[in-house]
């Protein structure tokens, strides 16, 4: 059975992992994200059920209790989990699946299943990163000062990642996140399985 690959793609906020993410989406066939749920307001723009599942703290918590999040953490003041059933539905169908989640979902996830990839997205500098978030036009001051130093915290974690790209020209960084894709669906494996028929037939 040719079963799909789990990655980890985490970053600081304002590092352009999500802008990377539906830009493989639109670029790469056989892929999917797993859609996270969340107890944070919906920005202008986000759709529920595409760029999150929002719910409630109560009915986080309730999900939580039954073991139904593959992770969950707590970042800022809200609450962040992956659904474990959507997961492995779509790694079964043989697609890639992407986890946008943070160092401390990256870690509960290694733990669970180590045979996972995780990449993590760089800014080129302090300087561009405080840029990206003040051009986002969605934070005061002190919320960006916040996001900042979160973001030294979330770096601090890198080595604790398979990958590390710097996205700092967009489209070289999406050539080598996706680099990483390809080169990982080319395994002895994962072709074994795709190629069965033109194996057998060159060994006849």
């Amino acid at each position: 059975m040719n079963i799909g690959k789990l990655y980890i793609i985490a970053a600081p906020s304002g590092a352009g992992k999500t802008s990377l993410v539906k830009q493989l989406l639109n670029d790469l066939d056989q892929l999917a994200v797993s859609v996270s749920h969340t107890t944070r307001q919906m920005r202008p723009g986000e759709i529920h059920g595409q760029d999150y599942y929002f719910v409630n703290v109560a009915d986080f918590q309730a999900m939580s209790a039954q073991n139904a999040f593959l992770e969950h953490a707590q970042v800022f003041d809200n609450f962040y989990g992956t659904a474990q059933q959507t997961v492995e539905e779509n790694l079964k169908k043989g697609l890639d699946v992407i986890l946008e989640i943070d160092w401390q979902g990256g870690q509960q996830i290694k733990k669970l299943l180590p045979e996972s990839l995780s990449i993590f997205i760089l800014p080129p500098s302090t300087a561009v990163l405080l840029q990206r978030l003040r051009n986002r036009g969605q934070d005061d001051e002190a919320t960006i000062a916040r996001r900042m130093r979160e973001a030294v915290n979330e770096i601090r974690h890198y080595n604790e990642f398979d990958y590390l790209v710097v996205n700092d020209d967009f489209d070289q960084a999406l050539a080598e996140v996706k680099s990483i894709f390809i080169a990982n669906r080319l395994t002895q494996q994962r072709q074994s399985y795709a190629l069965d028929d033109l194996l057998k037939a060159l060994l006849e």
